[in-house]
């Protein structure tokens, strides 16, 4: 079977640690549940990723070099 997760066009994905998500929650005065979801059956995700997990997703960019989000991992 292919792994998806490792094609060229699919961008980065991490899984965001709790000092990091911190951070970026109060960069943004957001709370967890407001950012964008992905779903845990996106073949794009990491394996270890589960669900209440923030995961950083870094595309490639026209205007910047690159571009980060963030997604809620939900069921």
């Amino acid at each position: 079977m292919v792994d998806v997760s490792q094609h060229d066009l699919v961008p980065d994905h991490s899984v965001v640690d709790e000092a990091d998500l911190e951070a970026v929650l109060d960069e943004y005065d957001i709370k967890k549940t407001d950012l964008p979801k992905i779903k845990r059956a996106d073949p794009g995700l990491p394996d270890d990723a589960e669900v209440g997990d923030v995961i950083r997703i870094e595309r490639d960019s026209r205007t910047t070099d690159t571009a980060v989000v963030y997604r809620l991992v939900v069921e």
